[in-house]
Formats: structure tokens, sequence, C-alpha cells
């Protein structure tokens, strides 16, 4: 009895030891709805007395504008729409009227209202299949300029708006459909680009009193304005000319000479100055995360913000008065807080808690930046999530995630389904493809006239990369991705049909012919271009056919989800009806998820809990092959 109760505890300290040497770490599981009762919050824009702030939250389930006090507490809703998404744009400059915009269930013909401060709704910007946008107060704050497409829909006219009666002038007929860049301060000048091709774009400067335009480039490139000087002498703006990245340049416009003021390694995204120019904010795009910086014109010093655990800063704000700042600090990891900063004593405060309270911080995953090489040797970016629960003991299945685009970026902020799907097991590998932005000129050129090929062999190549770690399940890994990412997951399904275990294509282009000659007529300014990038449809069928999923489906073998928005004004429902009754004939497994009530992207919670839910299911039946689906 002694020897067999000898060997029995010799066993199970063996056994527990070997538990030990293979022990990984725990993360807890969370349902959809925990992640989706994450609150996200964005903008903030100050009441004229600086005790409140404007933002969006879709607290209640869908967008709606709410307030929120600079000294903290709890959000109040100012609108309660239960059906179309409203988006905050601003506090009026010297009342409490509230600017926002809306659109029918994202159809994107956006429209223009105001809130009245006893809580009526007024609609300034009134017809069918017009299309407004804000484009910023007048520096007296008398009044604000709009774009509207009421004379033609191709075209954003520009517009100024008395807000003491609602009055509004045309000032700009755009009959070249120009891109509105800013107006100065003394509303003598207003800055103008024209896309030459998805990669280059000129400058122009229209004089309001001599009805004239000059062009501020001579060489092609990427131009861009950022914002006017504060006493409206200079135009300060964005160019890649000469080199890989956009830098900030300033052209002095009585002279016509040009300088330059800031260069980055990285893309310098945006740049503007505070209300009176005491302050100037610039982002940059560094290697797919965004750095503020805040600088002091009168020193040229930049503000030192305060060191976050939870993140970085990615957004910020500054009051009319320029004595207080807001901004929001998130990562991968971590959805948008914000906060407010006093520039008096240099104090900040927490305003927001965003993250659901079920959640632990610690079981959601920090991205990491990878690079691996492509058929080419070219090296390929990405945002890369490990599951807490991999190891070479425990593979997990893998996935790769495909931007939208063509010429998005996959970036390093949160996203509640990619830490859905890492926290249940997945990991993903978000790649940069060629043509993505950020990473220079010539990176960005790569996949023109070359898209489902090239850059559909970095897709296949990233398959690669995960098959290199040892504790990827080398037999389930699949591609995932929206819009343009939706495409590249049906090219890869038909063109590299082997090349991936299952492919979820969320409102993806597949049929190029057809959505190239149905874009929005908003669109107008940039089509050129884009038929340049893509190709013209008139005159490159052979080509568009070739890439185009849908001409193609016999070849799909593998199992599908796809997802659509039945309003979607970019990709139509058609391009998702048609390829999954083409697929079905194949006799794979295809899911098909529409929603009536979205466009190009859900953003209504019951919708996203539905469609995360749904692509979770759809994986593990199809990728983990598990035969009961829980959580």
């Amino acid at each position: 009895m002694k020897n067999h109760l000898f060997l029995f505890c010799l066993m199970a300290i063996l056994l527990n030891n070997c538990q030990e040497a293979i022990e990984v770490p725990k993360a807890n599981q969370y349902t959809i709805d925990q992640f989706l009762n994450t609150t996200n919050i964005f903008g903030g824009s100050f009441s004229p007395d600086q005790k409140d702030l404007l933002v969006t939250s879709n607290e209640s389930g869908i967008f709606n504008a709410y307030t929120i006090p600079v000294a903290g507490g709890e959000m109040t809703s100012l609108t309660n729409s239960e059906k179309e998404s409203i988006f905050s744009i601003s506090y009026f400059p010297e009342d409490k009227r509230v600017l926002f915009r809306s659109d029918d269930n994202g159809n994107e013909i956006h429209h223009l209202f105001v809130r009245n401060e006893d809580g009526t709704i007024q609609e300034l910007t009134k017809g069918a299949k017009a299309r407004a946008s804000f484009y910023g107060w007048a520096h007296d704050g008398k009044s604000f300029f709009y774009g509207f497409s009421q004379r033609d829909p191709r075209y954003m006219d520009v517009y100024e708006m008395q807000i003491a009666d609602f009055s509004s002038q045309l000032i700009y007929q755009n009959d070249a459909s120009y891109n509105f860049n800013g107006i100065s301060n003394d509303k003598k000048y207003m800055a103008l680009s024209k896309s030459v091709n998805t990669n280059d774009a000129d400058l122009f400067l229209y004089h309001f009193d001599t009805k004239k335009l000059s062009q501020i480039n001579e060489a092609q490139a990427a131009y861009q304005a950022a914002d006017f000087s504060t006493n409206s002498d200079a135009l300060y703006f964005l160019t890649n000319e000469g080199g890989e990245f956009m830098r900030l340049a300033k052209y002095h416009i009585a002279s016509g000479i040009q300088e330059k003021v800031m260069e980055e390694n990285w893309d310098i995204a945006y740049a503007y100055f505070s209300h009176q120019g005491k302050y100037q904010v610039i982002g940059v795009n560094d290697d797919g995360k965004n750095v503020v910086k805040v600088i002091e014109t009168a020193t040229g010093q930049p503000l030192a913000f305060p060191k976050f655990e939870s993140g970085d800063v990615t957004s910020v704000g500054i009051s009319r008065t320029e004595d207080l700042m807001r901004f929001y600090v998130g990562s991968s990891s971590s959805p948008s807080n914000l906060y407010i900063y006093d520039f008096s004593n240099g104090k900040h405060d927490k305003l927001t808690n965003t993250l659901n309270k079920e959640i632990n911080a610690t079981d959601l995953v920090n991205a990491t930046v990878v690079r691996y090489p492509s058929f080419d040797d070219l090296k390929i970016p990405a945002i890369y999530y490990k599951p807490k629960q991999a190891s070479p003991q425990n593979k997990v299945p893998g996935l790769v995630w495909v931007h939208g685009g063509p010429g998005g970026q996959s970036r390093q902020n949160y996203s509640a389904l990619i830490q859905y799907l890492v926290n249940h097991g997945y990991a993903v590998l978000a790649v940069n493809n060629r043509g993505s932005s950020g990473y220079g000129k010539t990176f960005f050129q790569m996949d023109n006239k070359n898209h489902g090929e090239k850059d559909l062999m970095d897709c296949v190549y990233g398959r690669k990369y995960l098959e290199t770690l040892d504790y990827i399940d080398k037999d389930k890994i699949g591609i995932i991705g929206g819009s343009y990412g939706g495409f590249m997951t049906m090219a890869a399904l038909v063109h590299q049909p082997e090349a991936f275990d299952v492919g979820v294509n969320i409102f993806g282009v597949t049929n190029w012919l057809r959505t190239l000659k149905s874009i929005p007529p908003w669109w107008e300014s940039f089509k050129d271009a884009l038929y340049d990038e893509m190709g013209d449809p008139n005159v490159d069928s052979v080509r568009l056919h070739k890439i185009s999923p849908l001409f193609h489906a016999e070849k799909v073998v593998r199992p599908l989800m796809v997802l659509q928005g039945a309003k979607d004004p970019r990709v139509l429902q058609v391009e998702s009806d048609e390829i999954v009754a083409a697929v079905k004939k194949n006799g794979v497994p295809v899911d098909y998820v529409l929603f009536e009530d979205e466009g190009h992207g859900f953003v209504k919670k019951e919708n996203q809990i539905e469609a995360y839910s749904g692509i979770l299911k759809f994986l593990d039946k199809h990728l983990k092959k598990e035969k009961e689906i829980k959580g």
C-alpha cells in the first residue's frame, strides 16, 4: 500500500511539474455583448462658458450627441435618436446651440441640423439628394462655411451661413470639383486642392476679391492645405515633393515664397492653429500610431504631455479662449478616454472610463508592429495580435486581416472586433500590403493597376509568416477584411483558392466594372484619380473583369461569410447578393448577413453584436471546427 501511495504521489508531482512547465497566461473570455458595452466616444467642442464639452457617443446603442461637464461627471444626452446616427459637430461660438449632422441610416447623404437651447431641432440644409458638409466657423464666430451639393449632386459648392438668422449665401460655385481646404481668418483667401491621381494633388489659392485662382505647386506631388496663419498672411500646407513622406511647409501669400517648417521620418498628417494662434497642433502617423505635438508658437517649444500607461494621446482640441484643452488617450488594447488639460497649471483630469467594467484590461492584448518578407522580399508592415492563451503546446488558429481602401492602413488603435476574436483564441495579423498609406509614396504607389495581384500575394505571404510561429495551427488560417479588404478576401478565395481555409467578406467589392461605374456622385472630385489607379471601366474592362471575384466564383472551395449593409452607397448590396448566390452553386458553406439599416460600416450596437458574434460562430465552426459553439 505504501509503495502504491508513493508511486501515486510521484506521478502527481511529475504531472503537476509538467503542467507548470507548459502553463500559459490565463485570460478571461468575454462575450460580444460585454465588449460592445464599452462606450465609444469622440469629438469634444467646448461650450462658450467652458463648462461643458459636446461629444458623440454610442452609449444608447446608436450614436447621439451628449454633453459632459469639464469638471467631471455623467454625460447628458442632447439627442435621443433610435434610428439614424447623430454626429456632433460643435457648440455655437457664443451660445449653447449645437450643430450636428445625420444621414439616412448610412446612405452618406448628410444634412446639417441645429439643436436650439430649448431642445427643438431645425434642419439647415434641406434636399433629399443634396449632401452637406460642415467646413468650419468664421473666425469672428458670426457664421460658418459648408459644402452643399444642392445645385448638382456631383459638386460641393461653398456657402456661408449667418447664424443670426440662418440666411445662406453661395460664395464659390465649384464647377471643377475642387476639394475645400480652408478659408483664412480675414475671409480674403480660400485654399482648394484638386486630385491628379490617388498619389498626387495640386494646391490652389482662391482670392475672393479678384475671383482669381492661383496654383501654388509647380511639381507633381501630393499637396494639401493644413491651415492659414492666424493673421492670414501665409498658408501652411503638407507635401511630399522631393521626399517619401508628407512634411509641413509655409507659403507666404504676398511674396509667393515657400519654406519648410517641419519634417519627420513619417507622414505629418495634419497641422492647425488654436483660435488666436497661441498653439499649433501637429499630428504624425508614426508607423501606424498617432503622435500628437502641441507647440507653443511664441517659443517653438512642444507641450510636455504626461505619460499614460494605458496608451498615447490620439487627438486634441483647444478652447477658443486657449485656456483649456481636451484630448484622448487610447491604444490597441484600450478604447479612447477623454481628458481635460488646464494650460494655466499643467494639470489634467480624466473624464471618462469607456471600457466595460466587466472586462479586466489585463485580459486584452497589446498589438505589436512586425514586418515580414513578401514573394519579392519586399518588407510588409503589419499590426499583430497574439492571443494570451497561445503557446507551442496550445496552438491557435490565425487570421490575416486586410484593411479598407485601396490605400488605407491598419493602425495601432482599438478594435472591439479584433480584441473579441483574439480574446477567443485567434491570432490576428493586420497586414499593410503594398499600396497602403503611411509608409512613403513609393510603397503607396506599388499597387496602382495591380490590385488583386501583388498586393494579394502580400496577404498570402502574411499567412506564410503566421506559419513560422510555433504556436499557430498551420492548418487553420483564414482571411478577413472589410470594403477593399472584403475584395481582397474574395480575391484570395478565387485566385488563390487553397491559400486560406476560410474567408470573411465584410461589404467587399466583387465586380469592379459595376462598382467603378456606380460610385456616389459626390466622389466626382476624385473619380478620375480613382480611375487612374484602379482602371477606367470604359477602357480597362478586360483587366477589371480579370480581377473581379464575381466572374471567377466557381473557383471558391473554402467556407465563406459575407456581411453587407443595404444602405451602402459605395459597395452596393447587389455586390454581396450576387457573390453569395454564385458561391452557393459550388456546394461550399456560405453565411450571409444583411442589415437593412446600415451603410458602409455597421454603427448600431445591436447590429454589431449580431455581425461580430456571427463572425466568431462562423470561424469556430469552419476554422476551429468546433462542434459546440460557446460564449
